[in-house]
C-alpha cells in the first residue's frame, strides 16, 4: 500500500522539488492549491484532513520572499506563516494524524549566535530585525510541533530546517525572491542590456549558505521512509558557506557576465553569517549532492526556459 502524503505547498519551489523528485516512489501524494485546501481557514484545513486522512504531513506552504519584502510587509510575513503553520499542526491533532514533518527556516536562529548554528539555540536570543516576522511565525509553529508530541507520543510531529534554499522552479522578480535568484535576473539583465558596473548590497562580506532545493527534496523522501529515526528537530545543509561576493561571481561565471561590482553600504544585509551545523544529519545518514557551481548552472538553465515563455 502506497504512503500517503499531504504536501502543503506544493505549487512553491521546494514543493514542486519534492514532487519531482517523489515520482518514482511508493508515495500517493496529495497536493492541494490553495483554493482546495486554505491553510488560513482552520475550520477548512481541518475538514480537508477529516475527507483525506493522510499518512503523513509535509508542511512546505508558507509566505516567502527575500529581505525587501520582509522588511516592506512584516505584518503579512507574521500573520499568514503563524495562521498556516498553526492551522495545520493544530488540526492534524485534532483529527488524529499522527505523522507530520513541519519545514522551519535558519531564520529561526539568534542573529548574533556562533556558527556554525546548532538545533538547540533556536529561541536562546534576539532575532535578526530584518525578518522578525517570519522567523517568529516558524518557531511558534515548531515549538506547537514539538508540544504535541511532547504530551502525547503517538503523535510524532518534527520539524526539518534547512538553510537557504534555491533551484528549479525558484521565483526570480528581485521583488518577492531569495538573494541567487534576484542575483540571477540582476546579471541576466545586466548582460542583456551591457551595464557595466552591479551594485551589491553591503560590502559583501556577508557570509551564507545554499543548498540546491532537489536535495531537500531527496532529504524530505528519506524523511518519509525513515521517520522513526528522524531526529525531532534537526537541520538540513552542506556545512559550508560563501561570501556574497563570491556568490556574485559564482553567478557571473555561470552566465557570462563580464562587467564590474560596486558595494551599497547603505543596503541592509541581515545577519553577518548564517551557517547550520549538519552533525545531527550527517548522524542520521544523509548529505548534500549537488555542488554550487552545478546548482546555479541548472538554475540558470531553468531561468531561460521560463523567461523565453
Amino acid at each position: 500500500m502506497k504512503t500517503r502524503i499531504l504536501l502543503t505547498g506544493g505549487s512553491g519551489m521546494v514543493g514542486m522539488n519534492f514532487i519531482e523528485r517523489a515520482k518514482t516512489e511508493k508515495f500517493d501524494i496529495l497536493s492541494p492549491t490553495s483554493q482546495e485546501l486554505n491553510l488560513l481557514n482552520y475550520e477548512a484545513t481541518k475538514k480537508y484532513l477529516t475527507q483525506h486522512n493522510p499518512d503523513i504531513i509535509i508542511h512546505a506552504a508558507g509566505r516567502v520572499g527575500g529581505i525587501q519584502a520582509n522588511i516592506r510587509e512584516p505584518v503579512r510575513f507574521l500573520l499568514d506563516n503563524l495562521d498556516m503553520g498553526r492551522n495545520i499542526v493544530w488540526a492534524s491533532r485534532s483529527v488524529g494524524v499522527k505523522n507530520l514533518i513541519n519545514l522551519g527556516s535558519s531564520c529561526m536562529y539568534p542573529h548574533n549566535a556562533q556558527n556554525p548554528l546548532k538545533e538547540e539555540m533556536v529561541l536562546t536570543g534576539k532575532l535578526e530585525p530584518t525578518n522578525e516576522g517570519y522567523a517568529l511565525s516558524k518557531c511558534i509553529t515548531a515549538r506547537l510541533a514539538e508540544y504535541i508530541s511532547y504530551e502525547d507520543k503517538l503523535f510524532q510531529y518534527k520539524t526539518l530546517i534547512p538553510c537557504n534554499i534555491y533551484g528549479r522552479f525558484d521565483k526570480f522578480d528581485p521583488k518577492h525572491s531569495h538573494m541567487l535568484p534576484a542575483i540571477i535576473t540582476k546579471l541576466h539583465d545586466a548582460k542583456e542590456k551591457n551595464i557595466d558596473s552591479i551594485d551589491i548590497w553591503g560590502d559583501g562580506t556577508a557570509r551564507r549558505e545554499f543548498m540546491y532545493a532537489e536535495d531537500l527534496a531527496d532529504c524530505l523522501v528519506k524523511s518519509v521512509y525513515n521517520f522513526d529515526t528522524l531526529p525531532p528537530l534537526m537541520n538540513i545543509g552542506i556545512g559550508s558557506d560563501h561570501t556574497i561576493n563570491e556568490y556574485y561571481q559564482s553567478i557571473a561565471d555561470v552566465i557570462g557576465y563580464k562587467g564590474k561590482f560596486s558595494h551599497d553600504l547603505s543596503k541592509p544585509v541581515g545577519m553577518q553569517q548564517k551557517l547550520v551545523s549538519v552533525e545531527k544529519s550527517t548522524i542520521w545518514g544523509w548529505s548534500y549532492k549537488t555542488s554550487l557551481d552545478e546548482g546555479i548552472a541548472k538554475t540558470y538553465e531553468y531561468f531561460l526556459t521560463t523567461k523565453e515563455r
